[in-house]
């Protein structure tokens, strides 16, 4: 499993998540990125050509080596400065307060632990900063939950880790952001992989202990 994960999952990621029918999804989701940004999942560097003139700097957080590779053929067209700047978004190696903007697009689905990623994103960016996200997870429809259940043992295996079922609102309000706006609808493909949620949430801030 290694070699697959290593080797094959970025090869298939960048071929599958660079179609052009995700273009408009990547539009929206970088729509009113501003400052430094944090981008976790940054993979082979799909959303380079949508990063907003408001963004100053990238600092992506990409674990597989072969995903960064692959990202050498986009970042020539990068009109910001972009470096590899961590390898797990569970512990970002930052500190608190670094960042204006965060983004995600189709990798909270993978990461293992999650909810401790968003906790991450929450703690490096600025109060009032935001998250921008666009994730395929947990459909609204009870029917198509049923086979996204069914299919995700299959789904973990051969995409790497890649869950069907998380509740991504609910795992980012957890987190402790506030959804600032969200839309929950189907793109093209069949419906238990195709579920997708976007929006932008927003750190509130984090209350000292007394």
């Amino acid at each position: 499993m290694g070699i697959y994960r290593d080797r094959i999952v970025p090869r298939l990621v960048d071929v599958a998540c660079g179609m052009g029918i995700n273009d408009p999804q990547r539009t929206r989701a970088c729509a009113g990125l501003h400052g430094r940004v944090v981008e976790i999942g940054f993979g082979s560097g799909l959303n380079i050509p949508f990063y907003p003139d408001t963004v100053t700097a990238i600092s992506a957080v990409e674990p597989a080596d072969l995903g960064w590779k692959l990202a050498g053929k986009r970042l020539p067209q990068a009109t910001v400065p972009i470096e590899r700047a961590g390898l797990d978004g569970q512990s970002l190696p930052f500190a608190d307060n670094s960042f204006d903007s965060a983004l995600s697009t189709w990798t909270l689905c993978t990461i293992p632990d999650v909810a401790i990623a968003l906790r991450e994103l929450r703690r490096v960016l600025v109060p009032g900063g935001t998250f921008h996200f666009v994730e395929h997870g947990l459909a609204p429809h009870p029917s198509v939950q049923k086979w996204q259940h069914r299919l995700n043992p299959i789904q973990k295996v051969c995409a790497g880790g890649c869950h069907l079922n998380r509740d991504i609102c609910g795992l980012i309000e957890t987190a402790g952001f506030q959804l600032r706006e969200v839309e929950e609808f189907y793109g093209e493909g069949p419906r238990p992989v195709a579920a997708l949620t976007l929006g932008v949430a927003v750190s509130p801030g984090r209350t000292t202990p007394v």
